[in-house]
């Protein structure tokens, strides 16, 4: 589906724009301007002569100009009367932020019907209503009334929830990885889920596909799309309104429906998607398959902490990921060289004892990705007093370089004594997880028919 007009508008009207402090339109006005030496953007508003220095239009009709994107920030009740409007100028496509249609009952539902009607007929693709809007990093294009613009990368992250948006935008902005596109869909009454999905798969900057829904409009069709995508792109999704008190809150959020939690797990599996529990999980999972290659199932565990190394072998038994016994050579290796502690645990999880420096790191990561039935690792790290975290970041970027198709995943655990060694890490595309049970979901979304 060609969604031009919405991804990369040359032309933009905002009609609601204002410069009030605390208002939507001042916001979605700021994020626009952003772009302005990228595209034009024309400002709306009968009640003003200029916004920001601006010179405004009391309607739409007024721009002399083929309008790509018209973005509608007004109150509810005089939205239809808009549209007719957009539809009179024949805009490229519609996003409607504004609240009060369908997630608010009867009356609601009935005028966003109308509006669908009406965009129907003129075949103008439409986003929302009551949603943040799209934002598009490597075109410069901040649709949206979120805090701030993201980073760029390969990350396409689809919400019905525009506030989960700005929160992952807010959390994700000094991190090392960011998004191809971010998408508010809100209430759907026009582009579903299903068409943003499709829309992804085959987009050329989005390599992996992060999603958030309560409910979905057309199910069988969701899934068909979601199976052929998940082909060429890993697809990881979120759902929420999984118990029957938040599905009380889910039709008030979007005018959604939620499904039997149990049919919509087993359709997810048959599709191939990756199913998480949590937005951290959606985040942590999304990252592992952004920057790590896909393996078999069995893992080398390396720690220098044996309570974390436990746990470790804990969560990868309760998730089905297996642990590799290691060989007896790979064994005699590791005792043999000189800087091994003799009382290591000659098992995997290899536990290399607390005082290890970074020779012994070494010694244990080259030895375990040798093995050719190890097909990735899990390197855990605590913070004693004679820890080298900056050393030890340099020995796993560099068997990462050496074992490109295994993949690898780091538990740096701590806080200021760890985060130069983690930032390192991660500049280096090696996902770091603050929690052995965050890295066992991460190794298990890498393991393929997972």
């Amino acid at each position: 589906m060609k969604l031009n007009s919405i991804f990369n508008p040359k032309i933009i009207a905002v009609i609601g724009a204002t410069d009030r402090s605390g208002s939507v339109g001042r916001g979605l006005v700021k994020n626009l301007l952003q772009g302005k030496k990228l595209r034009k953007i024309y400002l709306v508003n009968p009640n003003r002569d200029k916004i920001f220095g601006i010179k405004t239009f009391s309607k739409i009709e007024g721009i002399n100009k083929k309008i790509d994107l018209a973005i509608i920030a007004v109150p509810a009740k005089i939205v239809l009367k808009i549209v007719k409007e957009c539809c009179e100028k024949k805009v490229g496509a519609i996003i409607i932020i504004s609240s009060g249609f369908a997630e608010t009952g009867e009356q609601g539902t009935f005028l966003q019907n109308q509006i669908k009607q009406l965009l129907e007929e003129a075949n103008i693709p439409l986003i929302g209503p009551n949603c943040l809007g799209v934002l598009r990093p490597s075109v410069g294009l901040n649709a949206s009334f979120a805090p701030l613009s993201p980073n760029q990368g390969e990350i396409a992250l689809i919400s019905q929830s525009g506030a989960l948006l700005d929160s992952t935008i807010d959390a994700s902005t000094d991190k090392p990885y960011g998004f191809s596109s971010i998408i508010s869909y809100g209430n759907e009454a026009g582009l579903t889920l299903t068409d943003f999905l499709n829309w992804a798969g085959e987009d050329k900057k989005t390599k992996v596909i992060a999603l958030y829904f309560e409910g979905l409009k057309n199910g069988r069709e969701f899934f068909n799309i979601a199976k052929k995508v998940n082909r060429i792109k890993p697809i990881v999704v979120l759902r929420g309104g999984k118990t029957k008190i938040a599905q009380k809150a889910v039709s008030s959020h979007t005018g959604a429906l939620a499904g039997a939690t149990q049919i919509y797990s087993t359709a997810f599996k048959q599709a191939g998607l990756i199913e998480v529990q949590s937005l951290q999980e959606l985040l942590d999972i999304s990252k592992a398959l952004l920057w790590q290659p896909r393996s078999k199932n069995g893992i080398g565990i390396v720690t220098n902490g044996g309570g974390a190394g436990i746990l470790a072998a804990d969560y990868c038994y309760q998730l089905g990921i297996n642990l590799t016994k290691l060989s007896s050579s790979v064994k005699q290796e590791i005792s043999n060289a000189k800087a091994m502690h003799q009382g290591w645990s000659k098992n995997n999880p290899a536990d290399i004892v607390g005082d290890a420096l970074s020779d012994r790191y070494k010694i244990t990561i080259d030895a375990l990705l040798s093995q050719n039935d190890i097909y990735g690792l899990m390197i855990i790290q605590t913070m004693q007093l004679m820890t080298e975290p900056i050393k030890n970041a340099k020995i796993i970027i560099e068997a990462r370089k050496k074992y490109p198709k295994k993949p690898i995943i780091t538990v740096f655990m701590g806080g200021k004594l760890t985060n130069p060694a983690v930032r390192l890490l991660e500049r280096n595309k090696i996902p770091n997880y603050s929690d052995p049970l965050r890295a066992a979901h991460a190794i298990k979304s890498l393991i393929n028919n997972h």
